[in-house]
């Protein structure tokens, strides 16, 4: 089966445009004079993004949320979202409806239109069309991190992790854990804040590793990230500890929804967030625990194939 990078490459010679940035970035941004359109679209997949057995309401409320969070990596202000839905069970339907008005309320976000369509298979696929208004130009990309930056991260790692095992084992009821994989929080108001001040940024969704990996390898780059660093919420060390392998799997696993950043040591940060490396000459991705360097994870988050 072909993997995401691969089919990526095979777009990327088609999305010649300035906008499509190269297909480095979850954004396009379009300029239509003085103003700067962001776009963006997430898919979510049964059983890949979310477990048959799932509130629907959870699944609206994350499918917008992803979306969001790209967004928030632009310091975009949301201007609506356009849904592609699979018709199925009437029940299901009504909640994820009903879950849908809840996220759009929650977020002070307008749905403006989309598609539906039917498929003979049991399981479904949706998807959602997030539009925003840059709130400051030149827009923040992936590509844009130097030698000498100082790597960040809002909020906490690894909460969605812990959610999701917790959810997979039957421990499904409302909790920080669970309520942290469900209804991830995307950081708008820490992405605008924070756009006119760094040099790249984007929203840690796959993994902080991997999108780490990504955002060094648009910027041809080097990052050292120091998972001693890596912040972690009291309740996850509860739950899973505090120890190497721990923070690991936090780091590399996803669903964290975080801004993860590059900026000058001189800048004074306008947000909350902790220091986790820094960017050096070089390229790609490297490791240390303190002043250990350890080896890359065989896998370095999530990634479709």
């Amino acid at each position: 089966m072909t993997t995401e990078s691969t089919f990526i490459n095979l777009m990327r010679a088609m999305a010649s445009d300035p906008a499509a940035r190269d297909l480095l970035d979850d954004c396009a941004v379009i300029n239509l004079g003085s103003d700067t359109l962001i776009l963006t679209h997430d898919m979510m997949a049964e059983d890949v993004h979310w477990l048959s057995s799932a509130d629907p309401a959870d699944v609206a409320w994350k499918l917008v949320a992803s979306n969001l969070s790209d967004l928030a990596a632009k310091g975009a202000r949301p201007l609506g979202v356009l849904l592609g839905f699979m018709l199925g069970d009437d029940s299901w339907d009504r909640k994820f409806a009903a879950g849908l008005q809840t996220a759009l309320v929650h977020f002070d976000v307008p749905l403006l239109g989309g598609d539906t369509v039917t498929n003979r298979g049991d399981k479904r696929a949706l998807g959602l069309t997030a539009i925003g208004a840059a709130t400051c130009t030149p827009v923040p990309s992936r590509s844009g991190a130097r030698p000498g930056d100082f790597i960040y991260v809002t909020g906490t790692l690894g909460d969605g992790l812990a959610g999701f095992e917790l959810i997979e084992a039957g421990f499904d009821e409302v909790g920080p854990l669970a309520i942290a994989y469900n209804r991830p929080e995307p950081r708008l108001c820490e992405g605008q804040r924070l756009a006119p001040k760094v040099h790249a940024m984007m929203d840690v969704s796959d993994g902080l590793l991997l999108d780490t990996e990504r955002l060094a390898s648009a910027s041809k780059v080097e990052i050292a990230i120091d998972l001693a660093r890596i912040p972690l919420s009291p309740t996850y060390i509860s739950y899973r500890g505090d120890a190497l392998e721990s923070r690991m799997q936090a780091a590399s696993w996803g669903d964290d929804y975080q801004l993860l950043f590059a900026v000058s040591p001189e800048i004074e940060l306008p947000v909350a967030a902790t220091q986790v490396g820094h960017v050096g000459e070089g390229t790609g991705l490297s490791l240390y625990e303190g002043e250990r360097r350890i080896a890359l994870p065989p896998s370095l988050g999530y990634q479709h194939q």
